[in-house]
């Protein structure tokens, strides 16, 4: 007997079932296709993402209201998956989901490939993650939570409520934060007690016949274990590999950008030349300019000369502020004719660098200021030197002596120093911003000196059109999302660019 009709197919989407849920362990890498814009689309919104994270860890506490507010503010900007209802887990997610867990799973790869090439560059890497990784995990609802286990193979259930209320009193004394009136409304997960020695060792959870009955605030700290393991081989594993993928010419320069990427505002773009005077420089160099520009400044004072590095980095960050090139000439010349440098040798060896640092020598490109990550990761200063950064590169105790002949309090120079211990320099940066201008929250990310100096205008209230075209140019920058030239097409160009062109201009300073 034949029966008419056509036979329906059960046909079942791989990428449907790799993002079935809004999180995952990125245990399978990614197959499909993508373009160079899309690449780096995704890479630089991942790093925003992370640096957010960083900073955000270091300026609350991860488990308040702020942290979580702010933190949850950046995935709606950078439409990153967040969490769906309990209600609608079992419901197929529409394209609109889809492709947010598409743009996490691949960025996640891409930033890998980036961070593994050095011990420091995969310990932060491995951090945000991490931290990301928490946040996101313990906003889950229970039912979530258990999915997730049950797909990536951590078979801990929930004990039901039979179970929980026979074993009340044991749970209230022996969990960390468990009484008899949150009881109630706890979950506990029966976990096999070697898969949670952390817990055990510090006698947080109750043993019984091998298993461990964790409270599910807790659980976490299991998933965390394993995601640190995993992550940790993978990106072992990936640094391996790195020499293959390096030899495609296209993705080179695009890996070695990201790993010091800024991704803030073009300072660049010149819309306040000339508006900054020489005899000004003094005084702002007390009141506006962040420590490392500080530092250079003293240095350039004192000695009359800057070596190439300090040269580069303090004359780009001139320019940024809005010195002209005649000023520029006019600032250096007078300085260098002080020491060991006539006027004729500043001439014939160092005014050639300077035309050529504001685009009008050599390929004529306008050189950008040098953002936080490329001061503290590239070019680290030798003896002699006073470019760098001072709570990257600065001895502890001589950081601690030039804090406070400007007159910090000793309560600030610890939080300061704490934070250098912790390698959140860019947020110690931050942390003197808000100390020598006497304000609790600055209200922004430090990424660039150029952006501190800005930023401390507003505060000191000189700078209100100085704000006005920042803003201008944030908003010209920052729109990563449309389908508009944004910021990752302007670094796809910078990063090509600005590498090359960077060599070329060192070979200009490599005078002494």
């Amino acid at each position: 007997m034949q029966f008419g009709g056509k036979r329906k197919k059960l046909i079942t989407n791989p990428q449907y079932e790799l993002y079935g849920h809004c999180l995952q362990f990125y245990d399978k890498p990614p197959l499909e296709n993508i373009s160079l814009s899309e690449f780096e689309t995704f890479a630089v919104e991942r790093l925003r993402l992370l640096k957010t994270v960083e900073n955000l860890g270091v300026s609350y506490v991860k488990t308040s209201e702020q942290y979580q507010k702010k933190l949850f503010a950046e995935f709606s900007n950078l439409n990153f998956p967040y969490k769906i209802e309990a209600d609608d887990h079992k419901v197929q997610t529409g394209p609109t989901e889809h492709e947010k867990r598409r743009k996490d799973h691949i960025s996640h790869f891409i930033l890998r490939l980036a961070y593994c090439q050095t011990e420091d560059l995969r310990r932060w890497f491995i951090q945000q993650e991490m931290d990301l990784f928490r946040y996101r995990f313990n906003d889950l609802p229970p039912q979530l939570k258990t999915d997730f286990l049950h797909r990536n193979n951590l078979k801990y259930d929930m004990i039901s409520t039979e179970e929980k209320n026979n074993l009340k009193e044991k749970l209230i004394h022996s969990s960390h934060a468990v009484s008899g009136v949150t009881l109630e409304n706890q979950d506990f997960y029966k976990v096999p007690f070697q898969d949670a020695l952390d817990l055990v060792r510090t006698r947080k959870v109750f043993l019984q016949g091998g298993y461990a009955y964790i409270p599910q605030q807790d659980i976490i700290t299991i998933v965390l274990n394993d995601f640190r393991t995993r992550l940790s081989k993978a990106l072992a594993l990936t640094a391996r590999s790195l020499p293959a993928v390096q030899t495609d010419e296209r993705l080179q320069p695009l890996l070695n950008h990201l790993s010091h990427a800024y991704v803030g505002q073009d300072y660049s773009i010149q819309k306040n030349i000339g508006k900054i005077s020489l005899e000004q420089i003094d005084s702002l160099s007390g009141k506006s300019f962040p420590l490392c520009m500080r530092q250079l400044h003293k240095a350039l004072r004192e000695n009359h000369h800057l070596r190439h590095g300090g040269r580069m980095q303090y004359g780009l960050f001139l320019k940024g502020i809005g010195l002209t090139l005649e000023q520029a000439l006019q600032f250096w010349r007078s300085e260098f004719i002080k020491g060991k440098v006539d006027a004729d040798k500043f001439d014939k060896a160092y005014a050639y660098s300077i035309r050529h640092m504001f685009g009008k020598e050599g390929k004529r490109t306008d050189y950008t200021p040098y953002s936080c990550m490329k001061v503290i990761l590239s070019n680290p200063p030798s003896q002699g030197d006073y470019h760098g950064c001072p709570f990257r590169h600065s001895d502890p105790e001589l950081l601690r002596q030039k804090l406070q002949s400007y007159k910090l309090s000793p309560s600030g120079i610890n939080q300061i120093l704490e934070l250098v211990k912790g390698m959140h320099y860019q947020v110690a940066c931050q942390k003197y911003f808000e100390l020598t201008h006497n304000i609790e929250d600055s209200g922004f990310s430090l990424n660039h000196p150029n952006q501190y100096f800005i930023e401390s205008q507003k505060v000191l209230g000189g700078g209100k059109e100085i704000k006005r075209e920042a803003e201008t140019v944030q908003k010209g920058t920052e729109n990563t999302g449309s389908k508009t030239p944004s910021v990752s097409q302007q670094g796809s160009a910078q990063s090509a660019q600005v590498l090359g062109d960077m060599e070329a201009l060192e070979a200009f300073f490599q005078d002494e």
